[in-house]
């Protein structure tokens, strides 16, 4: 069964990746963009790592700009990065029967809640998959035990989350980026199998 796994080149989307491969999932992961920054590349890279199939899924832009409407809006990046994750797996479910994503369970964004999932499942008659369960010590400890990983400062933009393109375009529209995300936040990007 074709499984797309939204994919960022860290640690969480790649355990689920992992995780849905060794079930014998024919696994693709997807990197979404919007165009508005070539944020993909950092996916590219950790999907030839591992080698699993990789691609880009170009996004209208309108949707990162309502995201962005509503970071600004509300002053913190909340509700507009869990509006574009909607979005985007709203997209997926269209073309795969099984999507899945490196949420875990102490995520506060992106998340959908249980209602969004079981209306998406329901409505596209598709399996959604998360690492909900699991916890941020736990995520560590497996990716520990599978993956070469690097840590980057998100504000450098070289990983491919949401938060690199949005970061982008708030910066192009005259707005300072920092204003609206956590002074040092990191992510992890698989460089390899260990």
């Amino acid at each position: 069964m074709k499984a797309c796994v939204l994919f960022s080149g860290g640690k969480d989307s790649s355990l689920m990746a992992t995780i849905l491969d060794r079930l014998g999932m024919d696994v693709e992961l997807v990197t979404v963009n919007f165009g508005i920054y070539d944020s993909w590349k950092a996916a590219a890279e950790s999907a030839k790592a591992l080698d699993f199939e990789h691609k880009v899924l170009k996004l209208n832009k309108k949707i990162i700009i309502k995201a962005v409407e509503k970071i600004l809006e509300d002053g913190f990046p909340n509700n507009g990065i869990n509006y574009l994750h909607k979005k985007v797996v709203e997209k997926v479910a269209k073309k795969y029967p099984v999507v899945a994503d490196g949420t875990r369970r102490d995520d506060r964004v992106p998340k959908l809640n249980i209602d969004e999932i079981r209306s998406l499942e329901d409505k596209n008659d598709i399996e959604y998959i998360t690492l909900r369960g699991m916890g941020h010590k736990t995520i560590n400890r497996l990716s520990a035990r599978l993956f070469k990983l690097r840590k980057i400062d998100s504000k450098l933009m070289k990983t491919s989350d949401y938060e690199v393109e949005i970061r982008y375009l708030i910066k192009k529209i005259g707005e300072k980026p920092e204003s609206y995300f956590p002074p040092s936040h990191y992510q992890t990007q698989v460089i390899g199998w260990k």
